[in-house]
């Protein structure tokens, strides 16, 4: 069986899109007053979200997507960040459909990851430039093939700031899974050969959708977790610093296009 089920979608017109359900939000009068940013941070966690909204200057907007968009002033409002709407694959999908509809151009997910590889420290920045689809939500926007891959002049622009900031990084592969509970030994093992420094649970459709949608993704992460032995070794608690950083590094890579 092909995925997705049917073989000839990608010749397919969308029944519905994010364009549909804009038009809708503005026939009720749900469009926000504030122009749309040149970029937007995708943040996962809740309380690198929280720190934000508490010590950030920003602008809450309504009728964007959901209760979870601010504009930061810092950059006169050009920069967005949209957070706590939860995790995975499907969700970010619609936010990037909604948002580009909106007129945002730029995407940047930040967030933690777990290491394959034994070298990458706790809390070692990881730049992204090619995800494995190991997730659903990709297979629906671009043809299957093994990886997908980020903005190219993105992701070299979040390398110049983290060589400013002057901070130790990687830049390397990330596999992409929707199903956390699922990851099998053998995988592990697997990807872990080929060099894969990561595993997600968003990177390759945020790229697929970013491409089928021509406008530009990236993502950056922060080691949270080992699947290097042979027990899972947690340590989210201790990535809070590190995903300050990271909100850092976004905010000034996107304000640097």
């Amino acid at each position: 069986m092909s995925f997705p089920n049917y073989p000839q979608k990608y010749r397919g017109r969308s029944f519905l899109n994010a364009k549909d359900f804009w038009k809708y939000k503005d026939e009720i009068g749900r469009i926000p007053e504030e122009k749309p940013p040149k970029g937007v941070i995708i943040c996962y966690s809740p309380s690198l979200m929280a720190h934000i909204i508490k010590n950030q200057a920003v602008i809450k907007v309504d009728y964007v997507f959901g209760d979870y968009y601010y504009l930061l002033e810092e950059f006169n409002k050009k920069i967005g960040i949209c957070g706590g709407f939860g995790i995975g694959a499907p969700v970010v999908s619609i936010l990037i459909e909604e948002l580009s509809v909106y007129g945002v151009k730029t995407f940047l997910s930040i967030g933690t990851a777990g290491s394959l590889q034994k070298d990458l420290k706790l809390g070692s920045f990881v730049i992204c430039d090619k995800a494995i689809r190991d997730e659903g939500t990709s297979h629906h926007y671009l043809k299957p093939e093994k990886y997908s891959y980020p903005s190219e002049k993105l992701t070299s622009e979040m390398v110049k700031v983290v060589k400013d900031l002057n901070l130790e990084y990687r830049i390397g592969t990330s596999w992409t899974i929707d199903a956390p509970y699922r990851e099998t030994f053998e995988e592990i093992e697997n990807y872990r050969k080929e060099n894969v420094l990561t595993v997600e649970m968003e990177a390759a459709a945020i790229f697929a959708v970013a491409k089928y949608l021509n406008v530009q993704a990236g993502a950056l992460f922060t080691i949270s977790d080992y699947l290097c032995e042979d027990e899972w070794q947690l340590h989210f608690h201790l990535t809070e610093e590190h995903l300050k950083t990271l909100f850092i590094i976004a905010k000034k890579t996107i304000n640097s296009l």
